[in-house]
């Protein structure tokens, strides 16, 4: 194990509002062996895909502005309209950027992010309703920019070489160079390490190029599920993961819950050992998959109205 899985298994173990049901679970990896469900391939409608080192640096950006898409109270949310679609969330940030770069507007050139103002960005991604935040995350594109410039020659290909074909190590990389991607949070007295978007950001490379070229990496199993809001979620649904009474009655109000909160962080953590929970029980029953490859399954799921019940939880965060 490394930091990420390590210490998510020591806030599950003590945590206080919330539990793994592992009944619940053992039910879904049997239903999971039944019912034969594949792990969901990559999506090359909505994602970009052009020359190698140009998808790299389309992912960057991508899973740099990868987080809280949910709205504001009484705001409406974030949707565009996209090829006869309209698009919410993660896919809806994904389609503006392949659409810039489609239309030649620099968003992937380090130079470019360096200095991108807040209405060029608004222009980028248009659409309607309110994306929360959008102030952080022209500073973190602009952070990122300057970043690449400064350590790799304004190619985000040199730093995904740096990590040496290791998934921690480009993981690593990211949370020790640019301050967005560290995603870190004390409990009890010990640091806890998520890195959602850094590993999801190794985890898209992966998908991308198929485990091939940029997505090469010896390690990849090495990499946690990452933890949001729509995972929990999913996870609840399905009994998996329980909410103390008082925590449910805020989650299910849509009360927002501080960043790095016991609860927020008990949330995340006992999402990332769950999944790791599941995968050995996979892997018990002969099933193999990787830990990304079950959050890509769950979070799937959580696309489906069935899965949206209840709510997700609502904290106000740059890091998912």
């Amino acid at each position: 194990m490394w930091d990420v899985l390590e210490t998510a298994k020591k806030v599950a173990e003590v945590s206080r509002h919330v539990r793994i049901d592992h009944r619940s679970l053992s039910d879904f990896c049997q239903g999971l062996c039944n019912d034969r469900i594949r792990v969901p391939p990559w999506n090359d409608h909505y994602h970009y895909k052009g020359g190698d080192r140009a998808t790299v640096a389309y992912l960057l950006v991508l899973d740099s502005l990868n987080f809280c898409f949910w709205p504001a109270s009484g705001k409406k949310k974030w949707e565009i309209d996209y090829h006869s679609e309209t698009l919410s969330g993660y896919y809806a940030l994904a389609a503006c950027l392949k659409k810039a770069v489609t239309s030649g507007i620099p968003i992937i050139k380090a130079g470019y992010l360096a200095n991108l103002s807040l209405g060029e960005l608004d222009q980028v991604l248009g659409g309607r309703g309110e994306l929360q935040l959008l102030e952080d995350r022209v500073r973190i594109l602009n952070n990122l920019g300057r970043v690449l410039l400064q350590d790799y020659e304004g190619e985000a290909g040199n730093a995904v070489a740096a990590a040496g074909n290791s998934a921690v190590k480009l993981v690593e990389l990211m949370a020790e160079g640019l301050q967005s991607f560290k995603d870190v949070a004390e409990y009890r007295g010990h640091t806890v390490y998520f890195y959602k978007r850094a590993q999801i950001f190794t985890a898209d490379l992966y998908a991308a190029f198929k485990g091939k070229g940029w997505g090469n990496f010896t390690d990849i199993d090495r990499i946690t599920a990452f933890a949001d809001y729509k995972l929990p979620q999913v996870l609840r649904h399905l009994g998996i993961v329980r909410y103390d009474e008082v925590l449910s009655e805020r989650v299910d109000r849509e009360s927002l819950l501080d960043a790095g909160s016991p609860e927020e962080v008990e949330i995340r953590a006992n999402t990332i050992w769950a999944v790791e929970l599941i995968r050995r029980e996979l892997e018990r029953v002969g099933r193999m998959l990787k830990a990304i490859e079950i959050d890509w399954i769950l979070w799937n799921m959580g696309q489906e109205a069935a899965f949206r019940a209840k709510p997700y939880h609502r904290t106000r965060s740059i890091f998912y």
